[in-house]
């Protein structure tokens, strides 16, 4: 027992060094110029975060295929990258580090799988507040996937590598160029999008009103839940052609309220009945359905239906202006 735990751990070492070589974080902090001292450490630290976790997740598989997975690249997006992250302690509101994660092979995507432990460790550090103070959010992708993406012009991945910062680059894994979407492409995408997502956000709350009156609160919360969830994929379709394979409402509401700040205020966090309301609303994806202890009460409800339907309407407004911006290229072009 002693001998296999002390070679799990031998190759866990091995596949950490090998991914933290080319790393080059001299050159990294460069790149992060911009950022005060305090942030290009935490940076630094979340790199160290996700490619030692990664590969103790990978030192535990037999498989070939998977134990010779590398991280390619990691690379800092959003505001961080751009300069404009924000922090206001009054407003309550702070940008988060985005990251995206690019592998070797599509199965190393598996958040659940490869990157659950990271995820939580980055959370317990943001929570002790010792090396880490800004919350991180990180999608994983393959290099072969991305390529794929900018190939076909999608707006979310050309705008990364254009003004990405490469924290982690293994050399000899180039992205292709970039290729334009045409306008005419790119309105039909996004029509397709609303068409889908907006209006399966808009038959979930309905059913949800449904089963608030039939007296069944907790399926009224899971449908909110998805109602949230199917309008927020909706508004990050539209815009950028984009949403992460997630039901982490957290996760997707962050990510579109950067692309427009009319959603911001939907869900005003002043008082505690409105966190837990927002709380809820979170959970319902599993504990409405599995957990006995999961209890919404019907002001809480009704409070969270105002909130929807005001998503819905800034969703469906957002939206339409974006299509009809999207008319007006075609036009031109």
């Amino acid at each position: 027992m002693l001998k296999r735990d002390f070679s799990r751990v031998a190759r866990a070492d091995r596949l950490l060094a090998s991914c933290a070589r080319p790393s080059n974080i001299g050159s990294m902090i460069g790149r992060l110029a911009h950022l005060p001292a305090g942030k290009q450490a935490e940076l630094a630290f979340v790199v160290e975060v996700l490619t030692e976790e990664f590969a103790k997740e990978l030192s535990t598989r037999q498989s070939k295929l998977l134990k010779n997975g590398q991280v390619l690249k990691i690379l800092l997006f959003g505001s961080y990258a751009r300069g404009d992250w924000v922090e206001d302690p009054v407003g309550r509101y702070f940008s988060d580090y985005d990251l995206l994660v690019v592998v070797s092979n599509d199965k190393l995507t598996d958040v659940l799988e490869f990157w659950e432990t990271a995820e939580q460790r980055l959370l317990a550090d943001l929570s002790s507040g010792q090396r880490l103070r800004t919350p991180v959010n990180f999608i994983v992708h393959s290099f072969d996937d991305v390529n794929e993406q900018l190939a076909r012009g999608r707006y979310f991945f050309t705008d990364i590598v254009r003004d990405g910062i490469a924290l982690l680059e293994v050399p000899g894994h180039p992205f292709v160029e970039p290729r334009p979407l045409p306008p005419a492409t790119a309105l039909e995408e996004a029509q397709g999008y609303f068409l889908d997502y907006f209006e399966s956000g808009s038959a979930f709350s309905r059913g949800a009103n449904f089963y608030v009156e039939d007296g069944r609160p907790n399926e009224a919360a899971f449908l909110l839940h998805q109602a949230a969830e199917r309008l927020y994929t909706c508004v990050l379709l539209v815009l950028t052609s984009y949403t992460p394979k997630s039901h982490n409402l957290v996760r997707l509401r962050n990510l579109s309220e950067r692309l427009d700040s009319r959603l911001v205020d939907i869900w005003p966090t002043v008082t505690k009945f409105q966190k837990r309301c927002f709380e809820l609303l979170r959970a319902a994806y599993v504990k409405a359905r599995y957990s006995r202890r999961y209890k919404v009460m019907p002001e809480e409800l009704a409070w969270t239906q105002e909130r929807i339907e005001l998503l819905q309407s800034r969703v469906q407004e957002i939206c339409e202006a974006r299509i009809e911006a999207l008319k007006a290229d075609c036009s031109s072009a």
